[in-house]
């Protein structure tokens, strides 16, 4: 989950601004003539889905300018911008992708800049989000049972830039507004044959919550 900071500091920073997101891929609408990746970094994913032929033009916001920089590298268009004080001077309804993976919970009102983005996708576009779980074990634990929510200047899922926290039903909440219609619901942290992994099967499906670090969200939209 990215802290929107200033500068890419170290290399742990350009390691995580520069690191594609594949989990995405299965998600992904065809075809996709053009994309927009809110927080796009240094422009990996964005990159990965055209060199795999996916996108055919891409284009990113990015709010901290040394990542905007090295994403103009590889993509159509950058804006080095704050996405809740302005958008882009994209047309509206021109988009069939945008992407939103790790930066709504960092804003003051992700509701707001939804509603704001969707205008710009076309009728039946797909907006993909990553968002992450609050209700995970390693935050609802220490809460239940110690009263701890610290939150870890280092990231993860209580990043001390996170300002909005979801569970599953407020973040479906959340990529449902605007004429958007949720077309599926995925969870990353889980690895086949793990431990987690036969504990959720074992339990139906009932502890996957606790278990899951984000959710991968598509949802679609339906109304003008």
């Amino acid at each position: 989950m990215r802290a929107p900071c200033e500068t890419m500091s170290s290399a742990l920073d350009a390691a995580y601004y520069g690191t594609p997101r594949r989990e995405i891929l299965p998600l992904l609408p065809t075809p996709v003539e053009r994309a927009l990746e809110i927080g796009c970094g240094t422009g990996a994913t964005l990159h990965l889905l055209r060199e795999q032929g996916l996108v055919r033009w891409a284009g990113g916001i990015e709010i901290v300018p040394e990542a905007a920089s090295r994403a103009e590298a590889v993509c159509d268009a950058v804006w080095a911008l704050d996405i809740e004080k302005e958008l882009p001077p994209i047309e509206a309804g021109s988009l069939d992708l945008i992407l939103a993976l790790d930066v709504l919970e960092h804003l003051v009102d992700p509701w707001g800049t939804v509603d704001r983005l969707v205008p710009l996708l076309r009728p039946g576009g797909t907006m993909i989000a990553s968002i992450p779980n609050v209700r995970n074990y390693r935050v609802s634990w220490p809460l239940l049972f110690s009263g701890s929510f610290d939150y870890d200047p280092a990231g993860g899922l209580l990043d001390k830039t996170h300002l909005r926290f979801f569970v599953r039903r407020t973040a479906v909440a959340l990529m449902s507004r605007a004429g958007m219609s949720v077309e599926s619901v995925t969870v990353t942290g889980i690895k086949p044959g793990k431990l987690k992994w036969w504990l959720i099967k074992l339990s139906g499906g009932l502890l996957t919550d606790l278990y899951a670090l984000q959710f991968l969200i598509r949802s679609a939209r339906t109304a003008p």
